[in-house]
């Protein structure tokens, strides 16, 4: 008991510190009664539905209804950026390419068979492919972001982390809800979702649709055309059985239709020896005489099927699943009139199949477990065509490749309850991956002429390797140990290793050089963290610590001619911490923040890698034959720092009803947009704010709304393509009205 009491004080002093952090508003109310408390957070982190206080892994939830603010301007997925302790996100490839990076590792490659080492996963089925990462969100219940190697029970290939997404499910209580918005250059967004039953007990339906429009808004200069818009449109019906008390059914059917400007380059917005924006950047204006309008088009459907049946102590699980997608982006590269570079990338044909049995126990013992194999099987036939080349009289252009990737995986997860106090929970995955490449069609002999200026070029055939094959297995395991401080204080210890299979580079081909590759990377992870709910339940803060070693990392380069080339590096080694928070300040004012720091750094003193052409970049590595030593270096755009912040107030009239104010806020430290070091290609202290004003009826059936994204209108560089000082730019303000509806 003396020790309980002594542990009592030294844990209030530690909080002490720790709050800090917290405004002084939350303190000041600690003697007051207890007023409204946070809701408890329900995660399936574990692939069980547990407390987010409890589950000894570092991860963040976000309700669909905050999601949803972060759209409200016609936004996609990449809105979760910098909204989340560690996580990042960007593209070069408009909405059809969202690359993700967690607590800094991730994959900066724009090649569309490339992989990714952080997993999405939307209603349990994992988005392997880059496209599918891209599946419009609606309807969504919530979001969690798992921090950390989590191959043990999710994904494949996960050394970085996972990103999941739940629909809301269908129930047999009538329920329906959904959220329009009109805003700047002509933005419509629609999510709205309504289901309930069909034969009570036994059928129910949620019916769901998303629609976002955007009109062309950016003149090009150089034809007179306008660039910019989209229309995004998915749909998605789901159908729940319960045949018997004892089994459940689900089956979910969704698609996607997609036209859109792909990403706009502003070609020489930089300038040598700088990383600001120049006069050349004019958001209105561009001026392409390449790209055919920067045009991407895909068009893509699914389903799954996931039953779920109770024998008593011990539930069984199967999730059944295909997707599958085809279309094309193009791009003028060099984003000038002046240069003749654009790339297309197209997927003429993906199908991706996944099966998942697992077998979980289902009892409220100290011990608890789940067992289960996991098969993934993808086919996609993907297009390229180099930088000035059509198909012209006959001889083509382009090149054709052919992957495969078929991988298994045996899984198994323990815990058990070694006190009331201590938790201990260890998992294994054993996994084989096997990647194929063949070269379908390659660069003929013959001439080909440009379109646009007559110039005729010589292209000699393919004369390099067309098959590839890479196959790796390996075991990846995590043990940690959760510990009850005090009813409201726990802390949590976890030793992760994970794994990312080899990968095959094909764009090189369509430059007539042979395909690159890169040997499997293996990652070895530590953090301990805090998990606590404070004040009576108004204030929940939560934080960890973290290191991880990558071994043989997977690095991507981009040589002079605009292609990229996988390489490994010895090690990649990262530190650094996260915090977050929420707290209520009064009964209606209630906010959220973290805060992440992360240092990364490249260990291989022979590694080297391709600079900018013709010196139009300042580089300060040491340069060996012309090329740049990255030894020490940060890992690819990933922030030295995350920021977040969000606020709620409410104001209740007297009538019920309701005035609101929300805004949400983030800032990104220094980042490096390539492998090298340089005075152009990075970030520093980049920042976003949004702002949401509205009124909700007394019985909260409706809401209407003012809202701006992006409101102080910042112009933050997202991306780079080296060779012509191009930049790739945020969106700019945006402002709009927004009309929400629920079923009473």
């Amino acid at each position: 008991m003396r020790t309980q009491v002594q542990l009592k004080h030294a844990l209030n002093a530690g909080l002490s510190a720790l709050a800090l952090l917290v405004p002084a508003g939350v303190a000041a109310q600690t003697a007051q009664p207890a007023e409204p408390a946070l809701e408890e957070i329900i995660v399936t982190a574990q692939r069980r539905s547990e407390n987010l206080q409890e589950v000894p892994v570092s991860v963040a939830a976000i309700s669909g209804d905050t999601f949803r603010d972060y759209l409200a301007g016609g936004g996609d997925v990449l809105a979760l950026s910098g909204r989340v302790p560690g996580l990042y996100a960007e593209t070069s490839t408009g909405r059809i390419f969202p690359r993700f990076y967690i607590r800094g590792l991730g994959n900066n490659d724009f090649y569309l068979g490339a992989s990714q080492p952080v997993s999405i996963i939307i209603d349990d089925v994992v988005m392997e492919n880059v496209v599918l990462k891209s599946s419009p969100l609606f309807d969504t219940q919530q979001v969690e972001v798992m921090r950390g190697p989590q191959g043990t029970l999710f994904g494949r290939n996960t050394t970085a982390g996972i990103i999941k997404f739940d629909s809301i499910a269908p129930s047999h209580e009538t329920q329906g809800r959904g959220t329009v918005t009109y805003g700047t250059f002509g933005t419509v967004t629609a999510d709205a979702g309504v289901g309930g039953s069909l034969i009570d007990g036994v059928l129910a339906i949620r019916a769901s649709a998303m629609v976002q429009h955007r009109g062309d808004w950016v003149d090009n200069t150089a034809d007179g055309t306008k660039l910019g818009g989209y229309d995004d449109k998915a749909a998605r019906v789901q159908f729940l059985l319960t045949p018997g008390e004892d089994t459940d059914v689900l089956l979910n059917v969704h698609g996607r239709d997609l036209d859109a400007t792909s990403t706009l380059f502003r070609g020489y917005a930089l300038t040598k020896g700088s990383h600001k924006l120049n006069g050349n950047y004019d958001k209105d204006k561009v001026a392409y005489n390449d790209g055919d309008a920067n045009d991407q088009s895909y068009e893509g459907w699914g389903s799954s099927l996931k039953v779920d049946h109770d024998f008593g102590n011990v539930v069984l699980t199967s999730i059944t699943a295909y997707e599958t997608t085809n279309g094309y982006s193009r791009g003028d590269t060099d984003g000038t009139a002046g240069n003749f570079a654009e790339s297309q990338g197209n997927i003429d044909d993906l199908d991706q199949w996944t099966q998942e049995l697992r077998l979980a126990s289902d009892t409220t013992g100290p011990l608890n477990w789940q067992v289960g194999g996991f098969y993934f099987d993808s086919d996609e036939q993907l297009t390229f065509r180099p930088y000035n080349f059509f198909e012209t009289g006959g001889a083509s252009g382009f090149v054709t490749l052919g992957n495969e990737n078929r991988s298994w995986a045996l899984f198994g997860q323990a815990g058990y309850r070694i006190t009331d106090d201590l938790k201990l929970t260890g998992g294994l995955r054993w996994t084989e991956d096997k990647k194929e490449m063949n070269v379908l069609r390659a660069l003929q002999a013959g001439t080909f002429t440009s379109v646009e200026d007559g110039r005729r070029i010589t292209q000699a055939s393919y004369t390099g390797i067309r098959h590839v094959e890479l196959k790796d297995d390996e075991l990846s395991w995590d043990a940690s140990a959760f510990y009850d401080l005090t009813d409201e204080v726990s802390v949590f210890g976890r030793i992760a290793r994970g794994f990312r299979g080899p990968t095959i580079q094909g764009r090189t081909v369509s430059f007539n050089g042979a395909p690159t590759t890169a040997t499997s990377e293996t990652i070895l992870s530590y953090e301990a963290g805090l998990k606590s709910s404070l004040l009576d339940d108004r204030l929940r803060l939560n934080g960890a610590v973290y290191t991880y070693t990558v071994n043989d990392i997977q690095l991507t380069a981009f040589d002079g001619n605009g292609t990229a080339r996988l390489l490994n590096a010895d090690k990649g080694v990262a530190y650094g911490l996260e915090v977050d928070a929420e707290a209520f300040l009064t009964p209606d004012f209630i906010i959220t923040a973290g805060l992440t720091y992360t240092d990364t750094e490249i260990k291989d003193d022979q590694v080297t890698t391709s600079i900018c052409s013709g010196g139009v970049c300042t580089v300060k590595d040491p340069l060996v034959n012309g090329r740049a030593k990255i030894d020490g270096n940060p890992f690819p755009n990933a922030p030295e720092y995350i920021l977040s912040l969000t606020a709620r107030y409410n104001m209740p009239l007297a009538d019920g009803s309701n005035l609101f104010l929300f805004t949400d806020w983030n800032m990104t430290g220094r980042t490096n947009f390539v492998l090298y070091e340089s005075e152009e290609f990075y970030s520093k202290g980049d920042f976003e704010g949004g702002l949401k004003i509205g009124y909700e009826n007394p019985d909260r059936t409706y809401e209407v709304a003012l809202f701006g994204r992006n409101i102080t209108n910042e112009k933050n560089v997202k991306g780079v393509i080296e060779n012509y000082l191009a930049a790739v730019v945020n969106d700019p303000m945006t402002v709009g009205i927004s009309f929400t509806a629920r079923l009473p």
